[in-house]
């Protein structure tokens, strides 16, 4: 086995690069079309979902491999190599069986325990059939990928770790709050009508919202999927179909909006969501904020619409990091008093040696207009730095004989408005985004995307069925390493007793010639018999090279057998090319269907 996954996810990437990274249908067919034309692969499958991008091959090696995966990735991506490479992974052999079974059992997945992603890796699998990528040994993967996720699910309580994406989006949309009270009677806007799309109407419906229009660039798709909800028996949901120009002004009407689309571009701007808001209101809506960021760090005390210069600290300790102070408490900073307050005499008198050798940051403060720099390195009007230099300095030699700086005052909070009870609810999960990130900050209006679920789920508890799933995977993957050891060995066995069987029909055909009297009662009783011997004898060393080979380093054993028996490796090869054509055949012969 020379499997191998080159890849990028959520956990590796922040999501601005996944959202570029993202490839369309026809993107996909082209990385895997050139995968397999490319010189180290001869097996491919994408597996691209709205937080990861994996491509799987099988390669003859395994450098020339990852180098050569890793610039189509960046290719078809239109990220740069050099961009793209320090958030990609590699995985090699069982390690790459592991994540993807892993993967399949919703281990790796953004909330732990969706079962959404087994039918893309079954998408997957099907892309690659139907364009001929995938051969032996990413079908077996593929399929036994799929029965480890169904394994999974039904024998622990892994559903129980984690919800689907939708329900946990939705969760956080309620903020806290039971989805199903939140969800009561409120209208809901679904735009698009694929596969997760589906899913989030389906859930909307079942959590008990009073309407779900769809809306969709093919009218046909939307009613279709209208047509799913209003005739289930588990729901009375009112369902209507709309084209995507009417998606404005079904915003002004809905509570509730959730985007899931293939597109390139933004389908909601700040202003659509804006004029939304404004239409439900009939108030101006303002910009503040982001939700959330109210009970946030000292940051969030800063106006959000004005953005600090950094000032490089040239001549101290060449970054600020390097100040021996750790200033890390909210609403500290480097300005008088406040700054040093409660600070030991040693600590301070580091700290006085460090401003003193700034003099490049006194200057460079001097030419920004007199202000201090702060620890981030951002201008401050209104301090003199030599001033507060003098002021440390007499400050140390105050704690010199007080041991401490009495703690004189610190900075008054900054008053936050408080932000308006949401009006209208907007679920993103979208790759790249369907809703342009400024919505977050608009009044009004609660936004949750990929990159806040993304935050949110870090915290999330995890099951102790996490732990039982995770042994399932690692069982499997033992098994499925055996299996393949085991049939890599095979055609040798085949090889080795095909030239057994001509070493008897030989031998046989000499003894006719020596003996011509002999009647057929006596060949075919001596023939049997010299194929017993020759059966028995190879029967121990083939059963148990099997054996040796499905263990792990057992793919050596092959190569023992071909050299002790000096096997013609040509037919060992013929053997092999034969199994795979008879596994292609059943499998294309399975996949038109019957008659």
């Amino acid at each position: 086995m020379s499997l191998l996954v080159v890849g990028l996810s959520h956990r590796s990437a922040p999501v601005s690069l996944l959202e570029r990274a993202s490839l369309s249908v026809d993107g996909q067919d082209k990385l895997l079309q050139d995968t397999v034309a490319a010189e180290p692969a001869t097996e491919a499958a994408v597996l691209a979902t709205c937080n990861r991008i994996e491509l799987y091959a099988d390669v003859d090696k395994f450098h020339a491999g990852v180098a050569e995966l890793s610039t189509l990735l960046a290719q078809h991506s239109g990220v740069g190599l050099e961009e793209l490479t320090p958030y990609l992974y590699v995985h090699y052999e069982d390690r790459a069986v592991h994540h993807l079974f892993s993967v399949a059992c919703g281990l790796d997945s953004m909330v732990v325990g969706e079962g959404q992603i087994l039918g893309q890796i079954k998408n997957s699998l099907a892309r690659a059939q139907e364009l001929h990528t995938a051969g032996r040994l990413l079908n077996d993967l593929f399929q036994q990928a799929l029965r480890v996720g169904k394994r999974a699910h039904s024998e622990t309580g892994i559903d129980g770790a984690g919800q689907s994406l939708v329900t946990f989006g939705l969760e956080q949309l309620s903020a806290g709050a039971d989805v199903r009270t939140w969800a009561r009677g409120k209208k809901a806007l679904v735009i698009g009508a694929g596969s997760m799309s589906s899913l989030a109407a389906a859930t909307l419906a079942r959590i008990g919202v009073g309407e779900i229009v769809i809306a969709n660039r093919t009218q046909d798709r939307a009613e279709r999927l209208v047509q799913i909800l209003t005739e289930g028996d588990d729901t009375d949901v009112s369902a209507r179909a709309v084209p995507m120009d009417a998606v404005p002004l079904e915003l002004t009407r809905a509570d509730v909006a959730v985007s899931c689309t293939g597109a390139t571009g933004l389908v909601l701007t700040a202003e659509t969501v804006t004029a939304a808001v404004e239409g439900r209101t009939g108030a101006p809506v303002t910009v503040g904020r982001a939700a959330g960021e109210e009970h946030g760090s000292a940051r969030t005390a800063v106006r959000t619409d004005v953005r600090e210069t950094p000032v490089p600290l040239v001549g101290a300790a060449g970054a600020d990091e390097n100040c021996p102070l750790d200033l890390a408490e909210p609403g500290f900073s480097l300005m008088g008093e406040s700054a040093v307050a409660g600070i030991d005499a040693a600590t301070l008198e580091q700290h006085g040696t460090w401003v003193d050798g700034g003099t490049a940051l006194l200057e460079r403060s001097r030419e920004l207009g007199g202000g201090t720099v702060d620890r981030r390195g951002s201008a401050r009007a209104g301090a003199d730095p030599e001033t507060e230099a003098e002021l440390i300095t007499a400050l140390v030699a105050t704690a010199a004989s007080a041991g401490r700086v009495p703690e004189h005052r610190r900075p008054e909070p900054v008053a936050v408005a408080p932000r308006p009870e949401p009006v209208l609810f907007v679920l993103d999960l979208a790759m790249p985004r369907d809703v342009e990130a400024a919505a977050h900050r608009l009044a009004g209006v609660r936004l949750v995307d990929i990159e806040s679920l993304a935050e949110a789920s870090a915290d999330a508890p995890m099951a102790a069925d996490v732990d039982q799933v995770r042994r399932i995977v690692s069982d499997e993957v033992a098994a499925f390493g055996a299996a393949l050891r085991a049939a890599h060995i095979t055609p040798t066995v085949v090889a080795l007793r095909t030239m057994a069987a001509d070493v008897v029909s030989s031998e046989i055909s000499r003894l006719e010639g020596r003996l011509p009297s002999l009647d057929d009662k006596h060949r075919a009783e001596i023939t049997q018999t010299v194929r017993r011997v020759v059966d028995k004898l190879l029967h121990a060393p083939t059963v148990r090279v099997k054996q040796l080979a499905a263990e792990p380093g057992g793919a050596g054993y092959a190569d023992a057998l071909r050299t002790l028996f000096d096997l013609d490796p040509e037919t060992v090869a013929s053997v092999s090319r034969a199994d795979r054509d008879s596994d292609d055949s059943e499998k294309h012969s399975k996949n038109r269907g019957p008659a």
